[in-house]
């Protein structure tokens, strides 16, 4: 074959052609859109998932505390995150932010680069004229949905899988964090399994600690339900400083539920975060002293303040530690009346109202010519003689039994008087354990408690909890389930029949159970357990009309309970000695139990 001339190739390329010129046209157009659909796309994703934070308004209306100011509270929640996880868990984050009530205000979200300005005035950031107060409430139908949560086996990739490390995007690998006080601070963190991968499932157990010099709270985690989990913290515009964030995982997919789950228990602390919190403008609506309406409220979210500090405080040679003066005056909202009288070197407990801290006068002239009952474990024995001894100055009583019945006399106005009785619920006999709301099954220990209500005076008030006994007793949640609804039914009973008979029927305060310390973290009635079993519990209260108000002793305990300083693992109250305890120290902090005491008298008192 002959080869085509070398000019008639070049002729060829050269020469006009109206097809070729229509089809580059054509050509040029597509890839021009082509570049436009993915630089949209590419910018979809940047917009969606590489926000460094956002700022959500919500209504701050709250029903138990004061309104001073308007509503307006932004709430920050950090989606923050390193190339490397949003590669590995871009699609999982699509549901990783919790979905907001239906009765919030319309979103209004804007985009910054940091959670501080650079130069570090906190005057630059939006300062609405107040914030409101982290605060929990017990979900509706807490027993069937945990009931449910429980009894979920997840989903095939799940199901041999568990938690062992967590990411949290926005706080990972910082150098430092800087917050500002007075709002909202809430972070997604992720649980990962072993192989590093995104777990699927909720349920586990995280402890939380949020600790400065003057501040100690139990941030909230929120378990979205599908390995992600949301973390909120807040410190009051009054107590700025540094402050460390420590995150345990005690207990993997309601393990810690379990008949016997130590066994089960993970218990690794996983993060402990440096934060500081700085000054800022905003202010929280003001706490109230409690009224008996504030103390209606499930489950509380309280904190510990302190307010002075001796640094040379010794222990005396009868266990106690007064380290302030006795007339040592509460700091306004954080208490009220004399916090040397406490115990506790400065710290005082409030939640969405603050407390009066009774003298002993005060105390007599409310329970003189009452009669309280009390119904629970063992920590009633130490409540109730820590009461006797610290408050009301009666101390001839050195030990309070798990049957008590007595008529008190104040010791310096004999005509004042108040009838104290506990009966012991831990067993239907009182030398034996481990049997808590099953004691109800015993018909003579149930005569034995109506004995007390079908009189022609019955108690005032009835002060109860279903006590660490139940943890060990029940085999399952279902279980226990049933025997709260039992406890529930029978206590209706024995209210409404002191009503048919014309009385006044007693009111029933709920002292939750305390959460167990240092080593029993572990066992039958750990932290997790037990505040399960306390949702059951008032669940069933409320369903059957058996509950006035409510105390929360597990918040209170909660940030004490990671050692056994201020308690022996299952008593926060034992009473005072320079004796060596479980810690190795000599002595032990008592002056958490001595808190639910004017807790209980606030509770017994307000109007």
């Amino acid at each position: 074959m002959s080869q085509m001339p070398e000019k008639a190739a070049n002729s060829w390329l050269f020469r006009p052609n109206p097809m070729v010129q229509w089809w580059f046209k054509v050509l040029t157009i597509l890839v021009f859109l082509g570049i436009l659909i993915v630089w949209g796309i590419d910018g979809w994703n940047v917009g969606n998932f590489r926000k460094d934070f956002v700022v959500i308004k919500l209504n701050s209306t709250h029903q138990y505390l004061k309104k001073t100011h308007q509503d307006l509270t932004p709430l920050d929640v950090s989606l923050q995150s390193n190339v490397t996880f949003q590669e590995d868990l871009a699609k999982p984050q699509e549901n990783l932010v919790p979905n907001l009530a239906p009765e919030t205000e319309p979103v209004n979200i804007n985009v910054g680069p940091h959670l501080i300005p650079d130069d570090g005035n906190l005057a630059n950031l939006p300062s609405p004229s107040t914030l409101d107060w982290i605060s929990a409430e017990l979900e509706g139908n807490f027993s069937s949905n945990l009931l449910a949560g429980w009894l979920a086996p997840g989903g095939e990739p799940c199901r041999d899988s568990k938690s062992v490390e967590i990411t949290i995007p926005s706080l990972d690998g910082q150098e430092k964090i800087e917050l500002a006080c007075g709002e909202i601070h809430e972070f997604v963190f992720q649980a990962l399994d072993e192989s590093g991968n995104p777990h699927c499932l909720g349920g586990d157990y995280f402890e939380t600690d949020l600790s400065g010099d003057s501040w100690k709270f139990r941030p909230l985690v929120k378990d979205l339900g599908n390995g992600a989990y949301t973390i909120s913290l807040q410190v009051h515009p009054d107590f700025p400083g540094d402050y460390n964030l420590s995150i345990y995982l005690l207990f993997r997919h309601y393990e810690g539920l379990k008949f016997s789950p130590e066994r089960f228990a993970f218990d690794k602390k996983l993060r402990t975060i440096p934060i500081k919190f700085l000054q800022s403008s905003a202010r929280l609506p003001e706490i109230s002293q409690c009224q008996k309406s504030d103390l209606t409220r499930d489950v509380w979210s309280g904190r510990w303040t302190r307010h002075a500090k001796n640094e040379n405080c010794l222990i005396s040679n009868d266990g106690r530690y007064r380290c302030l003066e006795p007339n040592f005056p509460c700091q306004h909202p954080w208490c009220d009346g004399s916090l040397g009288l406490l115990e506790s070197n400065g710290w005082t407990y409030s939640a969405h109202c603050s407390f009066k801290l009774f003298s002993p006068q005060t105390a007599w002239d409310c329970l003189a010519n009452r009669w309280i009952f009390f119904w629970g474990d063992s920590n009633h024995c130490d409540s109730i003689r820590n009461m006797l001894h610290f408050i009301l100055n009666v101390t001839h009583i050195e030990a309070v039994p798990r049957r008590f019945d007595m008529n008190i006399t104040n010791p310096v106005n004999p005509n004042q008087t108040v009838r104290i009785t506990s009966i012991f619920n831990g067993h239907p006999n009182d030398t034996g354990n481990y049997q808590g709301l099953n004691s109800l099954k015993n018909e003579g220990y149930r005569e034995l408690l109506k004995g007390y209500f079908s009189g022609e005076t019955v108690p005032d008030s009835v002060i109860m909890n279903s006590g660490l006994h139940d943890g060990v007793f029940w085999s399952n949640l279902r279980t226990f389930i049933k025997g709260a609804e039992y406890a529930a039914v029978f206590w209706s009973e024995v209210v409404e029949g002191v009503k048919r008979r014309g009385l006044v029927a007693p009111e029933i305060i709920y002292r939750t159970t305390v959460a167990t310390g240092g080593y029993a973290r572990r066992l039958a009635f750990n932290p997790n357990k037990m505040e399960a079993f306390n949702g059951v519990v008032l669940d069933k209260l409320r369903q059957f009309g058996a509950v006035d108000r409510v105390i929360d002793d597990f918040d209170m305990t909660y940030p004490w309970h990671y050692d056994n300083r201020c308690n022996d693992g299952v008593h926060y109250g034992r009473a005072p000695a320079k004796m060596r305890w479980r810690d190795g120290q000599i002595g032990h902090q008592y002056f958490v139990d001595l808190m639910l005491c004017h807790v209980l008298l606030n509770a017994l008192c307000a109007r």
